[in-house]
């Protein structure tokens, strides 16, 4: 799961908020439907039909990642049903998709239309939702210290495993200064703070041991320090075009300015703290829903607003196949991960996978674009973007005709994984 994003922050610096947007869920009477309601939102009952791309999907691949979600939506308590009446719909709606069994493109094409009705979901002042990408990271590290592996990865102490919110009186400075070095915590070492720094970001971690080891880590908690955005600051700055903005800049900026890079760093004093898993290489990370991730079918949400296994239509003109945002990504993803930064009701972070080349291409995605949530039948859905309303505010959207140069062109392989994903 993202680190400080999917599990707590904003990605890549790139993680504009969308402010928060609360949710309310109620049963009015017996025989009305209970109702999810966004507040500072509007929302548009559509059809199927007139969602563009629809039936071009692969519904069989979608119906593979919604059972991943089901199998945990299954095991929740009926007080957990209570408590949310969407959580409710989706149980039943996941017992139906558990009898089903094997489903191919169309039946489950048809499953969804006969279990969910799609409602648009805009921000107040907005036009449309706001997707960035994340991935998992790999870098190359040690078990053991030395001159050339000196920046540790920590774990929690074992007395506060399980606490989303760990050694919260040090900041990223005390810490990266040794405030926590002699107390037998650090998991490994690696070459790079700036490497360590975006291994926190994403949340995950591909470590690469210098015995031959693959060494798999997730996130598991943190300082719960504020974060920084690092991208905004060059932003504002003028180091670095809204434009040109990408995790690329954001390290090749860095690596140029090894000190203006370690201050910046140290202004995001969110730091995250990771637990090793029994992985293995060909398994793709968890997320906050603690189910396995989908590359091009997961996604980080607001989980104050939207439930996990909640699928969610995206249509948008993404930056996937080169540096222009003209790939048609238009596709039914699940809500299967968290970050505390990506907030509001039409915010989302869409998972590509893992390895530098993934990298490169989630590292550019900071568009608009259209967000249909798939919402349970049984489920009535309302939003209330009225006078009171306050705008959210987005980055404007990015023109057509300006292409980022920071990331090289290794696209196209990573293109291909992403737009046709390994079964």
């Amino acid at each position: 799961m993202p680190a400080f994003a999917p599990s707590s922050v904003i990605r890549l610096g790139l993680r504009f908020g969308l402010g928060l947007c609360l949710i309310t869920a109620a049963s009015l009477s017996a025989s009305a439907k209970p109702t999810m309601k966004f507040s500072n939102a509007h929302v548009e009952p559509i059809d199927f039909a007139s969602l563009e791309g629809w039936k071009d999907d692969d519904h069989a691949a979608a119906f593979d990642a919604f059972l991943k979600s089901c199998s945990a939506i299954l095991n929740g308590t009926k007080a957990m049903r209570a408590a949310r009446p969407v959580y409710g719909a989706l149980f039943k709606v996941c017992e139906r998709s558990t009898a089903a069994g094997k489903l191919d493109r169309d039946q489950a094409r048809t499953f969804f239309e006969n279990n969910f009705n799609p409602v648009r979901i805009v921000p107040a002042g907005q036009t449309e939702g706001f997707f960035t990408g994340y991935y998992e990271t790999e870098i190359v590290g040690s078990r053991f210290p030395s001159d050339e592996f000196n920046v540790p990865l920590y774990r929690p102490p074992a007395n506060m495993i399980g606490k989303s919110k760990v050694f919260s009186n040090y900041d990223r400075t005390e810490i990266e200064d040794g405030a926590l070095a002699g107390r037998g915590l650090e998991i490994c070492w690696v070459r790079n703070p700036v490497d360590a720094f975006f291994a926190q970001i994403q949340g995950s971690t591909r470590v690469k041991l210098d015995s031959g080891k693959l060494l798999r880590l997730n996130y598991i908690a943190s300082n719960g320090q504020p974060y920084m955005p690092v991208g905004k600051f060059l932003i504002d700055r003028g180091i670095i075009s809204k434009e040109e903005m990408s995790m690329d800049r954001i390290r090749d900026w860095m690596e140029a300015n090894p000190d203006e890079g370690k201050d910046l760093r140290r202004k995001n004093r969110s730091f995250v703290f990771f637990q090793e898993t029994n992985l293995d290489a060909h398994d793709e990370c968890i997320g906050a829903q603690g189910i396995p991730l989908t590359a091009g079918r997961s996604l980080a949400v607001d989980k104050k607003i939207h439930v996990y296994g909640t699928p969610i239509w995206i249509d948008a003109n993404l930056p996937i196949e080169s540096e222009k945002p003209d790939t048609k990504f238009r596709r039914l993803l699940f809500a299967q991960d968290t970050g505390s930064a990506i907030v509001g009701p039409a915010r989302a972070d869409i998972y590509f996978g893992a390895g530098e080349e993934i990298g490169h291409v989630a590292g550019r995605i900071k568009q608009h674009g259209q967000f249909v949530m798939l919402a349970p039948r049984s489920v009535a859905v309302t939003g209330s973007a009225g006078a009171g309303a306050k705008d959210i505010p987005l980055p404007k959207p990015r023109p057509k005709d300006i292409i980022a140069d920071a990331a090289p062109a290794k696209s196209a392989a990573a293109a291909a994984r992403i737009l046709k994903p390994r079964p």
